[in-house]
């Protein structure tokens, strides 16, 4: 299959997104699958599975959230609020996608799914979630906000000196941190990604696409009763995937406690793979999302 589509939409929200798309050419096809990426990841991370999803006869996009990748950052004054994922969510379904939808999300893309088929209960066909829905429980309080303030403050005075931070020397520097943080992950692909997911510095470095305020503590914590609300209104099937080997699976009390607010929910464990699952396992993974998309 050929390389995906690329384009920038305008939102109402005020700002441009950058959104990749797979499958155009299925212009018989009324269904689109919609591909939220995770915390500090961006579009081009779900290109193996978009492909595979595409081939079964599926409209696919993936956009870039605002402050990853190639979409706009918030600017000055603004911050990442989960609400505002949704409006931009939103958005980019009224602009980009086709009669049908289903939505998938990982980790952080997965919350916002989740908000989504909450928020707009006939608008989704099916909900995946790939271990979207397992962020710790935080309080909010004092301390938390606190920090946040203290964290955009130092933020903000190095926002004027981006040399301050370290960059990477080159692309298999950025890829080798990717390899850090993601041990499972092939070096092949990490180099891949880090050539997509870097730009250049002054200096010659590398800075990774994302905003550095995304490296801050938010002054919300995450609360499951508050999310349950959303959750319950989801009335679509929805499909709850963990990584056999990742370590952010939840305790069984507590998954049964979160999986419970779904009404049609079916959870499945995926071999092979850790939290990144599209990473380790596409493959295995696309398979599974073709049949329940299909």
């Amino acid at each position: 299959m050929s390389e995906p589509h690329e384009t920038r939409v305008a939102l109402l929200t005020g700002l441009t997104y950058h959104v990749l798309e797979w499958g155009a050419e299925h212009a018989a096809s009324d269904h689109t699958v919609l591909l939220v990426h995770g915390f500090l990841d961006f579009a081009w991370g779900w290109d193996d599975v978009a492909r595979r999803l595409a081939a079964s006869g599926l409209h696919v996009l993936a956009p870039d959230m605002r402050g990853h990748g190639d979409s706009d950052r918030v600017g000055a004054g603004g911050y990442y609020h989960f609400m505002d994922y949704i409006a931009d969510l939103s958005e980019v379904v009224r602009l980009c996608a086709r009669t049908r939808l289903s939505v998938c999300g990982h980790s952080m893309g997965g919350g916002i799914a989740a908000y989504y088929a909450g928020v707009f209960p006939e608008r989704v066909a099916h909900l995946a979630l790939l271990e979207g829905i397992n962020a710790p429980e935080q309080p909010m309080e004092a301390t938390r906000a606190a920090t946040w303030i203290a964290q955009w403050t130092r933020i903000g005075k190095l926002a004027g000196d981006t040399l301050a931070r370290p960059g990477h020397a080159n692309v298999a520097a950025a890829a080798e941190r990717l390899r850090k943080n993601d041990p499972k992950l092939d070096p092949e692909l990490a180099m891949w990604l880090a050539e997509r997911g870097t730009r250049a510095r002054a200096d010659g470095t590398l800075d990774f696409k994302h905003d550095p305020l995304h490296l801050t503590v938010g002054p919300y914590g995450f609360s499951v009763d508050n999310a349950a609300r959303f959750w319950r209104r989801v009335s679509c099937p929805t499909l709850l995937v963990d990584g056999e080997e990742s370590g952010f699976r939840l305790p069984p009390d507590e998954q049964a406690r979160r999986y419970g607010a779904f009404a049609h929910a079916r959870h499945v464990v995926l071999p092979g793979a850790a939290h990144m699952m599209q990473r380790h396992q596409p493959a295995a993974l696309a398979r599974l999302l073709v049949e329940f998309f299909h």
